[in-house]
């Protein structure tokens, strides 16, 4: 039943009369399946403008992790704080995301479910960067009105203060749009397509981290001056601009489907009541998706360090040999070097950035997917023809299907690439390569002694980035994306889980935590959470290798780097415990022999 053509809410019927999506689903291996025959394929077009809004977040957050760090420190924070002032970035994923996620599920606006967060978000970010970038001017003018000296102690450490609370600001408005721009892609992307969604958002991203690190390794105030005198203000003003137009187009050309006829939420009003079923959610979710979420508790352990001290890793190199030189050089000296070494450092970053798009646009290729689009099968003389949708489930991977020649030149230039494909390198094979490489080139870091050499190793990484930013969540937005299908009966059942999916009787569709806010919000727990151990660890490491600012060999950053690595390993190990979903099924759903 398509929605109202007016503005107005549609009335609510009773509830035991209120219309509902889900379609009656027979028993495993009968013929009578009544759901829908396919899902409609998205074209590439579509998938870039549904991911667009991830290149403007992304420009925005590589503003705040390769120049936030340098700019805190040149407001006068130590180190050992600094790290502690990075605890902005897990302890909001941990709490923000969680909650968008849960509220987005339950939103019955007719504008959708993510898109409201997605715009609020975006905005907050916006007004927190250009607070970010103007705290010395905002505080010392508010303060200079009563008589404050701009350069006396009190309103030094004020204008810390005032920039780390924007800090905080700025993580809880830039989780409250990645929640919603996670959830907006699973929720409009088909089943078959949503690795190819997900790898569209790492190309979208990949193209706002080159532009970001390109944007930062140029002398910006020379081309911009009526943006700002210094680097990071201009840089924060570009950041600015180029998310409110991605987003805007994104949320003006995709749109979500009307929520209004979904079922009424459950109102739980306070926060307790919020943790009560954020912890009800957590032991309800489905086995893959808890697999893959251990996984990511210790990945992240290890790549918070290096996403957010690399520019100073690189930057400590660069400055080495000026320090031995001259250990005593004054503020403005030490402040100069280091401009000039936080440039290396993004120019690093770029390369980093490039490797990650790159790969963005490989790997896809050669990593077969695990679920392919529905085809029919062919008549025979002892089987009718199968509808397109009833071709087993409908999504695994069937290699006795008939495939029509391709007819188009992009269907031709596609069935070339094709050839490209790995059959054994399945996604979670690969994401468990990433991780001994991750912890492989983290060890190559007590062999670095230059920043060419950095540089390289940097940009090395960025292939482990590419599957850490791609495998997880196409593994877990594959699975809610075939739960919702199936209880919407357009995939049919194959299992007995499958089957209680279907019937709305299993754990997690009765208690809603295989919803995609839900779902999203407790996987970015598990990203977020570890941050504060590794902030921490970082913190305590700082405070024991670090030396005054200025002085000569100070590897601190790299044993925090190496730290990272050894909890690499432990994700590799993790993730052989996340099962490969790809298996032959025949026309009745039943697994092939």
């Amino acid at each position: 039943m398509a929605p109202p053509e007016s503005d107005s809410p549609p009335p609510t019927p009773p509830p035991k009369t209120r219309p509902t999506l889900l379609k009656a689903v027979s028993p495993i291996g009968s013929d009578d399946w009544e759901g829908d025959t396919e899902e409609e394929t998205k074209s590439t077009w579509y998938l870039f403008l549904l991911t667009l809004g991830g290149l403007g977040l992304q420009i925005g957050w590589s503003v705040e992790t390769s120049n936030g760090s340098p700019y805190l420190l040149s407001l006068g924070l130590s180190k050992s704080i600094l790290a502690l002032v990075w605890i902005a970035g897990p302890l909001s994923g941990t709490l923000v995301q969680p909650y968008v996620g849960m509220k987005s599920d339950n939103c019955r606006l007719r504008w959708g479910k993510r898109r409201p967060f997605i715009v609020g978000g975006a905005l907050a970010t916006i007004v927190s960067l250009m607070i970010l970038a103007w705290t010395k001017e905002i505080i010392g003018g508010f303060l200079g009105i009563f008589g404050a000296d701009r350069e006396s102690q009190g309103v030094k450490t004020t204008i810390i203060l005032f920039a780390v609370l924007f800090v905080y600001v700025l993580d809880f408005a830039i989780n409250v749009i990645q929640a919603g721009i996670r959830a907006y892609i699973v929720d409009c992307t088909p089943t078959h397509q949503q690795e190819s969604a997900n790898a569209w958002v790492i190309r979208t991203s990949g193209v706002g981290n080159i532009l970001g690190y390109l944007a930062g390794n140029a002398k910006l105030p020379e081309y911009f001056p009526w943006l700002g005198d210094s680097q990071f203000k201009v840089l924060c003003a570009l950041a600015s601009f180029i998310m409110a137009v991605t987003v805007g187009i994104s949320c003006l050309t995709v749109q979500e489907r009307d929520p209004r006829w979904d079922e009424e939420p459950e109102l739980q009003d306070g926060l307790l009541a919020f943790f009560r079923s954020l912890a009800r959610s957590v032991r309800k979710l489905p086995s893959q998706i808890k697999r893959v979420c251990e996984v990511q508790f210790f990945a992240w352990i290890g790549w918070f360090p290096f996403l957010f001290y690399i520019t100073t890793y690189i930057g400590e190199i660069y400055v080495e040999p000026f320090f031995l030189e001259n250990p005593k050089m004054s503020d403005a000296e030490i402040d100069a070097v280091w401009e000039e070494a936080t440039r290396i450092g993004t120019r690093a970053l770029l390369v980093f950035a490039v490797t990650t798009f790159a790969a963005s646009i490989f790997l896809p290729f050669i990593v077969p997917p695990t679920f392919e689009a529905p085809k029919a099968l062919p008549a025979t003389p002892m089987t009718p023809a199968t509808p397109a949708g009833m071709a087993g489930s409908g999504y695994f991977s069937l290699k006795h299907e008939t495939k029509r020649p391709p007819r188009t030149r992009f269907e031709r230039m596609t069935s070339w690439l094709d050839l490209l494909q790995i059959r054994s390198l399945t996604l979670r094979r690969s994401w468990f390569i990433s991780h001994l490489m991750f912890a492989f080139l983290m060890v190559l870091t007590f062999f670095v002694r230059d920043t060419l050499t950095a540089t390289i190793l940097v940009g090395f990484i960025g292939l482990p980035w590419a599957l850490t930013n791609w495998a997880p969540f196409a593994l877990i937005s594959s699975e809610i994306s075939k739960r919702d299908a199936i209880r919407r009966g357009l995939i049919r059942p194959a299992t007995r889980d499958a089957a209680l999916v279907a019937a709305g009787e299993d754990e997690s569709s009765s208690g809603g935590a295989d919803q995609a806010g839900v779902v999203l919000g407790i996987h970015n727990v598990a990203i977020a959470a570890p941050q504060v151990i590794a902030t921490l660890v970082s913190s305590v490491i700082f405070k024991l290798l670090q030396k005054p600012r200025g002085s000569p060999g100070d590897n601190s950053v790299a044993w925090v780097l190496r730290f990272g690595g050894i909890c690499a390993l432990v994700a590799a190990w993790l993730s052989l415990r996340v099962t490969e979903e790809r298996e032959d099924i025949d026309v009745r759903g039943r697994r092939a022999s």
